[in-house]
């Protein structure tokens, strides 16, 4: 017996700090509460790790998702390029953030958004970026964002679930658009999944010494196209943008990530004094794990009790990673003075620890458009397994021989209006 009493103690589905932690439903009220925010934009005040891009934050973010073109890390190599410095991979300025000084969030917008979807999961399901201008040492990203769409769907991972998708707008000090970023989010109750445990069954993979070597000569035959062009006269459809491995996925690679410059915002995971403040501000998203130490619900990424605790086999990755290294095999296949001006991205499955993605793409069409020379691409990730875990696609400016360097697309003029619209706000409540 007390044997059974110390294995309770550190079998988290066996405590009352799970039950209490899984003990939360997605309602009506909360859909129809987040329905009648969409359309609501506000300056984010958000305050990530990195403010200001710098050539050192570039690079270690760059390195952080395993990239280690020229381009985003040696200064010296890049000013002889067209852009004539450092500039940042482009989904880069999705990590950056200071805060947006505005208008103060009406009283029932606050009320809306109070306890909404309390101890709800949220993971990301895929995202859609438009780029119009790179990210440069010396830059300051600010956002300001808002809900644009709500939809309640069946999960065959967990039940009932709720897909929404928010619009961020990057800009930049000098009030120019960046970057809009579309995010896709799933919200889904932690004890539905759980009590479903449709992933359990999936066994951890393992790899003897010929299956790994397989996977480092792939990494060892990757190229950068660099500096060489790409032209667009010698592109044609169903060409291959060759092969790219990423993983087998460590614990170690969420670590690197998020020293790269990845944040925690909004829920902030911190150590001592401030993971005191924290729990004290979000307790709900504190749960005890097996040594009575409160942690955060967001461990399940590295912690894979927690994460079978809610019906997962293993941790898993962040969807955001993934979209970082889709990212990455753009970038290296199109070459630097090419644009990617679009990138659509659906997360079709779970990356587990120990699953490894391989990369491959091909060219769907080519086309002229407003000048440009663009090609459309199609992207997938598929795993040891078999399953296409990413699936995506992208919009690639060329350069050709009559436009040997292509440019980005001009803001749409409502969006840019707007965002000079909030930057000087910002200016003039005090904003720096």
């Amino acid at each position: 017996m007390a044997d059974q009493a110390e294995a309770a103690k550190t079998d988290i589905l066996a405590s009352d700090e799970w039950q209490k932690a899984v003990d939360y439903s997605i309602t009506d009220e909360d859909i129809e509460r987040q329905r009648a925010l969409l359309g609501f934009d506000q300056a984010a005040k958000t305050r990530e790790y990195i403010q200001t891009a710098t050539e050192d934050n570039i690079r270690n973010f760059a390195h952080g998702c395993g990239d280690d073109n020229p381009l985003y890390c040696d200064p010296d190599y890049a000013r002889k390029t067209r852009w004539g410095g450092m500039i940042a991979p482009g989904m880069f300025v999705g990590m950056i953030n200071k805060p947006m000084l505005g208008d103060p969030v009406p009283d029932e917008i606050k009320a809306l958004r109070k306890s909404l979807f309390r101890g709800i999961h949220v993971f990301v399901s895929g995202s859609q970026w438009d780029f119009y201008r790179p990210v440069r040492p010396g830059d300051t990203i600010y956002s300001f964002n808002g809900d644009e769409t709500c939809e309640v769907k069946a999960s065959e991972f967990a039940g009932k679930s709720v897909i929404k998708v928010r619009r961020d707008v990057k800009v930049n000090q000098r009030g120019e658009v960046v970057a809009v970023y579309r995010i896709l989010s799933v919200l889904t109750e932690r004890k539905t999944a759980a009590k479903k445990g449709k992933n359990l069954s999936i066994p951890p993979a393992h790899y003897d010494d010929e299956e790994f070597a397989k996977i480092e000569e792939v990494y060892a035959n990757e190229k950068v196209q660099g500096a060489a062009k790409r032209w667009f006269e010698d592109v044609e459809k169903g060409d291959s943008l060759g092969q790219q491995a990423k993983g087998p996925l460590t614990v170690t690679d969420v670590i690197v990530f998020h020293a790269g410059g990845y944040g925690f915002v909004p829920y902030a995971p911190t150590a001592n004094r401030l993971a005191h403040k924290n729990r004290k501000r979000i307790a709900p998203f504190y749960v005890k794990n097996e040594q009575g130490v409160p942690d955060v619900a967001q461990r399940l990424h590295w912690d894979p009790k927690w994460a079978q605790a809610i019906g997962n086999p293993m941790a898993y990755d962040y969807g955001v990673m993934r979209e970082n290294y889709l990212y990455q095999y753009l970038s290296d296949w199109c070459g630097d003075d090419a644009i990617i001006l679009h990138v659509h991205d659906e997360i079709r499955k779970f990356n587990y620890m120990g699953d490894v993605q391989m990369v491959t793409g091909e060219v769907l069409t080519k086309r002229q458009e407003d000048g440009q020379n663009l090609v459309d691409v199609a992207v997938k990730f598929v795993n040891q397994r078999g399953e296409e875990s990413v699936r995506a696609t992208a919009t690639i400016a060329l350069p050709s021989k009559d436009n040997p360097l292509p440019m980005h697309r001009e803001v749409p003029r409502d969006l840019a209006l707007k965002a000079a619209q909030m930057m000087a706000r910002h200016w003039e409540l005090g904003g720096k």
